[in-house]
């Protein structure tokens, strides 16, 4: 177990660095920023940066930037219930920097 939590920890890093890489203003909103992490852990650093989360994001309109999140519901080609629970709780937290 110490083991995998090193390697979680490692990879979260390498997350949190993509994050702020491709979305520097999102470093002072601690929500938005944790939210992001979340989104390019699950659905890869490589769809945040061609998204139009980031896109939005980096215009300042945090806003539009968290409702894009749920653009992010489908797997297969079908929206799946668990993505769709997933995105909810990712922008509700990313909105929580703004409240």
């Amino acid at each position: 177990k110490p083991e995998v939590e090193e390697l979680f920890k490692a990879d979260l890093i390498t997350f949190e660095r993509g994050v702020l890489r491709l979305v520097p203003g999102v470093a002072e909103y601690q929500g938005a920023f944790d939210a992001l992490v979340s989104f390019g852990y699950n659905a890869g650093l490589e769809n945040l940066q061609r998204s139009q989360i980031r896109i939005k994001a980096n215009r300042g309109d945090w806003e539009a930037a968290a409702d894009h999140l749920m653009d992010w519901t489908k797997g297969g080609g079908k929206i799946l219930p668990g993505l769709v629970k997933r995105r909810k709780a990712e922008r509700e937290l990313f909105l929580s920097s703004f409240k």
